[in-house]
Protein backbone atom coordinates (compact mmCIF):
# COMPACT_ATOMS: atom_id res chain seq x y z
CA UNK A 1 0.00 0.00 0.00
CA UNK A 2 1.28 3.15 -1.02
CA UNK A 3 1.27 6.35 1.87
CA UNK A 4 1.41 9.60 0.85
CA UNK A 5 2.10 12.16 4.55
CA UNK A 6 1.92 15.51 3.82
CA UNK A 7 3.64 18.24 6.43
CA UNK A 8 4.39 21.66 6.73
CA UNK A 9 1.08 23.36 6.67
CA UNK A 10 -0.49 25.98 9.17
CA UNK A 11 -1.18 29.09 9.68
CA UNK A 12 0.72 32.68 7.92
CA UNK A 13 -0.32 35.68 7.28
CA UNK A 14 -0.71 37.51 3.92
CA UNK A 15 2.73 37.86 1.76
CA UNK A 16 4.51 35.10 3.89
CA UNK A 17 5.98 31.62 2.90
CA UNK A 18 5.24 28.20 3.43
CA UNK A 19 6.57 25.15 2.09
CA UNK A 20 5.22 22.30 1.84
CA UNK A 21 6.69 17.73 1.68
CA UNK A 22 4.63 15.09 0.80
CA UNK A 23 6.98 11.58 1.81
CA UNK A 24 5.89 8.80 -0.38
CA UNK A 25 6.30 5.55 0.51
CA UNK A 26 7.72 2.32 -0.64
CA UNK A 27 10.37 2.28 -4.06
CA UNK A 28 8.41 3.32 -7.28
CA UNK A 29 8.49 6.93 -6.31
CA UNK A 30 10.30 7.34 -9.76
CA UNK A 31 7.49 6.43 -11.77
CA UNK A 32 4.87 8.53 -10.40
CA UNK A 33 4.05 11.87 -11.65
CA UNK A 34 2.93 13.96 -8.56
CA UNK A 35 0.93 16.64 -7.75
CA UNK A 36 -0.63 19.43 -5.36
CA UNK A 37 -4.27 19.71 -5.24
CA UNK A 38 -6.41 22.42 -2.76
CA UNK A 39 -9.87 22.32 -1.39
CA UNK A 40 -11.29 25.27 -0.14
CA UNK A 41 -14.44 25.43 2.04
CA UNK A 42 -17.42 24.57 -0.08
CA UNK A 43 -15.21 24.41 -3.22
CA UNK A 44 -13.90 21.67 -5.77
CA UNK A 45 -10.90 20.42 -5.54
CA UNK A 46 -8.30 22.05 -7.93
CA UNK A 47 -5.03 21.88 -9.32
CA UNK A 48 -2.34 23.64 -7.96
CA UNK A 49 1.01 22.46 -9.15
CA UNK A 50 2.44 19.22 -10.75
CA UNK A 51 5.40 17.38 -11.51
CA UNK A 52 6.36 14.69 -13.73
CA UNK A 53 8.41 11.89 -12.76
CA UNK A 54 11.85 13.08 -13.44
CA UNK A 55 10.89 16.52 -12.40
CA UNK A 56 11.59 18.00 -15.87
CA UNK A 57 8.10 19.24 -16.72
CA UNK A 58 5.95 20.79 -14.36
CA UNK A 59 2.48 22.98 -14.67
CA UNK A 60 1.09 25.64 -12.23
CA UNK A 61 -2.56 27.22 -11.74
CA UNK A 62 -2.49 30.07 -13.17
CA UNK A 63 -3.76 31.59 -10.01
CA UNK A 64 -0.40 30.18 -8.33
CA UNK A 65 1.83 30.69 -10.94
CA UNK A 66 4.92 32.93 -10.12
CA UNK A 67 4.51 32.39 -6.19
CA UNK A 68 4.54 28.64 -5.93
CA UNK A 69 7.64 26.11 -7.18
CA UNK A 70 6.91 22.65 -6.92
CA UNK A 71 9.82 20.30 -6.90
CA UNK A 72 10.60 16.56 -6.46
CA UNK A 73 13.60 14.83 -4.78
CA UNK A 74 13.49 10.94 -5.87
CA UNK A 75 16.30 10.01 -3.91
CA UNK A 76 14.20 11.09 -1.27
CA UNK A 77 11.08 9.70 -2.02
CA UNK A 78 9.43 13.72 -1.53
CA UNK A 79 7.65 16.33 -3.36
CA UNK A 80 7.78 19.75 -2.58
CA UNK A 81 5.51 22.72 -2.95
CA UNK A 82 7.28 26.14 -1.98
CA UNK A 83 4.72 28.59 -1.69
CA UNK A 84 5.41 32.56 -1.38
CA UNK A 85 3.82 35.15 -1.56
CA UNK A 86 0.79 33.69 -0.15
CA UNK A 87 -3.09 35.46 -0.12
CA UNK A 88 -5.83 34.59 1.57
CA UNK A 89 -7.21 32.74 -1.44
CA UNK A 90 -4.95 30.06 -0.83
CA UNK A 91 -6.66 29.28 2.60
CA UNK A 92 -7.34 25.48 2.06
CA UNK A 93 -6.94 22.23 2.40
CA UNK A 94 -3.63 21.45 0.72
CA UNK A 95 -3.28 17.44 -0.58
CA UNK A 96 -0.48 15.69 -2.48
CA UNK A 97 -1.28 12.89 -5.16
CA UNK A 98 0.83 10.46 -7.15
CA UNK A 99 -0.34 9.11 -10.68
CA UNK A 100 1.32 5.89 -11.77
CA UNK A 101 3.22 7.19 -15.05
CA UNK A 102 5.24 4.78 -16.35
CA UNK A 103 7.49 5.67 -19.81
CA UNK A 104 5.87 8.91 -19.72
CA UNK A 105 7.16 12.30 -18.25
CA UNK A 106 3.95 14.21 -18.28
CA UNK A 107 2.34 16.19 -15.73
CA UNK A 108 -1.59 15.55 -14.56
CA UNK A 109 -3.95 18.45 -13.82
CA UNK A 110 -7.06 16.32 -12.66
CA UNK A 111 -7.55 14.54 -9.57
CA UNK A 112 -9.39 11.85 -10.85
CA UNK A 113 -6.24 11.00 -13.27
CA UNK A 114 -4.59 9.80 -9.61
CA UNK A 115 -3.63 6.79 -7.87
CA UNK A 116 -2.69 7.68 -4.77
CA UNK A 117 -3.49 10.53 -1.92
CA UNK A 118 -2.31 11.93 1.18
CA UNK A 119 -4.93 12.89 3.95
CA UNK A 120 -4.51 16.43 3.22
CA UNK A 121 -2.67 19.50 5.38
CA UNK A 122 -4.44 23.09 6.25
CA UNK A 123 -3.13 26.20 5.04
CA UNK A 124 -4.85 29.46 6.47
CA UNK A 125 -3.67 32.24 5.45
CA UNK A 126 -4.64 35.81 7.53
CA UNK A 127 -4.89 39.37 5.54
Amino acid sequence: QVQLVESGGGLVQAGGSLRLSCAVSGRAFSSYAMGWFRQAAGKDRESVASISRSGSSTYYADSVKGRFTISRDNAKNTVYLQMNSLKPDDTAAYYCAAKISLGYESTYNVWKQYNYWGQGTQITVSS
